[in-house]
């Protein structure tokens, strides 16, 4: 237990969002939006005139900032820009891959069921017995 990571407990921490249009005002109506003093937000609206290197950018800023505890990201918002989400191995801020309306979830891509199911793969279930 002495490699556990200390996770810091912040009152405020807060919900990022890269999404369509969609699943960002449904989340925001729900109250988890957030403008700062610097005019920086919580969210990205992913639509047809989004880059991925915005999506990039995005991404690389909420998965540094210290106050998000939590990234959600349309599932083919994180296809995108798969490199960056199967690389990010920190567990806060946790990234959950969600479905969009008009994209439905793929099991296959999702980058922690992956890992969960490398952990729980029946060699590793074999080898304990």
């Amino acid at each position: 237990m002495a490699n556990r990571v200390q996770i810091p407990t912040n009152n405020s921490a807060l919900i990022a969002m890269i999404a369509d249009e969609d699943t960002v005002v449904g989340f925001l109506l729900s109250g988890v939006g957030n403008v700062d003093l610097r005019r920086k937000t919580n969210y990205l609206v992913v639509d047809s005139k989004t880059t991925v290197k915005q999506i990039e950018e995005a991404f690389k800023e909420f998965t540094t900032r210290t106050d998000i505890a939590v990234v959600l990201i349309n599932q083919y918002v994180a296809n995108m820009v798969r490199f960056l989400v199967d690389s990010h191995n920190k567990p806060i801020p946790a990234i959950l891959e969600i479905p969009s309306k008009n994209h439905p979830y793929d099991p296959a891509h999702d980058s922690i069921l992956s890992r969960v199911k490398h952990l729980f793969s029946t060699e590793s279930v074999a080898s304990r017995h």
